[in-house]
């Protein structure tokens, strides 16, 4: 990947400062994706706050319709309940009081839902309500359930549709944008790409509305701090976000590898002509490939909570095939640890052979080790996945 050009003679950003060039810029972030999120604001689902738009809202699952027939799996993050709830409420701003806003996103989410359900069964696509809170994704227990719920559904051909759950959410726990919370989502589920879509073509080197020489950042590196300074504030009254919650949010996912698009929602056929590899809005690419920046978080923990000691036969799989670790291959667990904690796996002699997240709890572990993987839901009573630790999870010393 080149490096960003460097404008020495000025402090203030620049198209040539911030744009990368040669293959990073050309690099094509939806159509290399496998698993992307999209995540819609509140001005595009609402129409400017002037209702659902069901147009704009059926134009989406036709696109998603296409990019799923090419093999892509969608998780949606959709905006727009507080702001449906605003305009059937018949309040013209958005409120400052918590207990206003959770009553808006009550009125406000039974439409939403409705309107995704029957716009994207128009177009053969099957959907499911996830609300998420901060505590979801903050609690490890609660993280891993959302992930297997999300990844079931995507394994079941269903299209998740996750808004932040408005109605519970108190000044301590709410994420604060939908931006955000799209970000978290795509680390949350191991997404290749967050394809943002707002009411601006993308990340320009200035507000274009107040400033007609900006110009349309196409590729940038994410993580850049200089983006931030050229991040502009809420453009709408109707939304909690602005260009700088974008950023952040590039921001955030590239810290998982993820690479970032911000793209104008109100053009026909985006996600479409993206996953074509058409160079549309800005691109954030991360330093690290998605892979690549979950082993070197792995490889880097230093909080183990426990241990795994593995036979000759696991190890030659593990090193030599590029297997995951089965509870077969488990001969002894040291340490008390939860499901989703990072822990060691060593061999007979005590060598450790790599880290990764358990599927597990310590205690489960015991009790499946020895045994072949579709005897943990007898054993257990229930089954999480019939791997101890996943290879995607595993990193090898």
């Amino acid at each position: 990947m080149s490096d960003l050009a460097r404008d020495s003679d000025s402090a203030a950003p620049s198209t040539q400062a911030l744009a990368l060039t040669g293959a990073a810029a050309s690099l094509r972030v939806v159509q290399s994706a496998r698993r992307l999120v999209v995540k819609v604001g509140s001005s595009l689902v609402t129409n400017d706050g002037r209702g659902l738009d069901r147009h704009a809202i059926s134009r989406w699952g036709r696109e998603i319709a296409t990019l799923r027939a090419l093999g892509k799996e969608i998780v949606m993050v959709s905006s727009g309940a507080v702001a449906e709830g605003m305009q059937r409420l018949g309040w013209a701003r958005r409120p400052r009081e918590m207990h206003e806003l959770q009553a808006a996103a009550a009125v406000g989410q039974m439409g939403l839902a409705q309107v995704y359900e029957s716009c994207f069964a128009s177009h053969g696509l099957r959907t499911a309500q996830v609300l998420l809170t901060h505590e979801d994704l903050a609690d490890r227990r609660r993280y891993l359930n959302a992930r297997s719920t999300l990844l079931t559904l995507l394994q079941l051909s269903v299209v998740p549709i996750i808004n932040e759950n408005d109605t519970v959410v108190t000044d301590e726990i709410k994420f604060g944008d939908n931006d955000t919370l799209g970000a978290l989502v795509t680390n949350l589920i191991d997404a290749d790409a967050l394809v943002i879509l707002t009411d601006q073509e993308g990340l320009f080197t200035a507000d274009p509305r107040r400033d007609a020489s900006a110009t349309l950042l196409a590729a940038v590196r994410a993580g850049d701090p200089r983006l931030r300074s050229i991040a502009g504030g809420t453009g709408s009254s109707f939304a909690r976000g602005g260009m700088i919650t974008k950023v952040l949010a590039a921001e955030r996912a590239a810290s998982a590898g993820a690479n970032t698009v911000i793209a104008s929602g109100r053009r026909d056929g985006v996600l479409e002509r993206l996953a074509a590899g058409q160079a549309i809005g800005t691109q954030f690419i991360a330093d690290l490939p998605r892979l690549a920046a979950r082993k070197q978080w792995l490889a880097d923990h230093l909080q183990l909570r426990g241990a795994v000691m593995i036979d000759e036969g696991a190890a030659r799989a593990l090193l030599t095939d590029g297997a995951s670790l089965l509870p077969i291959g488990v001969t002894e667990v040291q340490g008390d640890y939860e499901r989703g904690e990072v822990i060691a796996i060593r061999a007979r002699d005590g060598r450790e052979l790599g880290r990764g997240l358990s599927n597990y709890s310590s205690s489960d572990t015991r009790r499946i080790m020895r045994r072949a993987s579709g005897e943990i839901e007898a054993i257990l009573g229930f089954s999480e996945e019939p791997e101890l630790i996943h290879r995607d999870n595993l990193v090898l010393r």
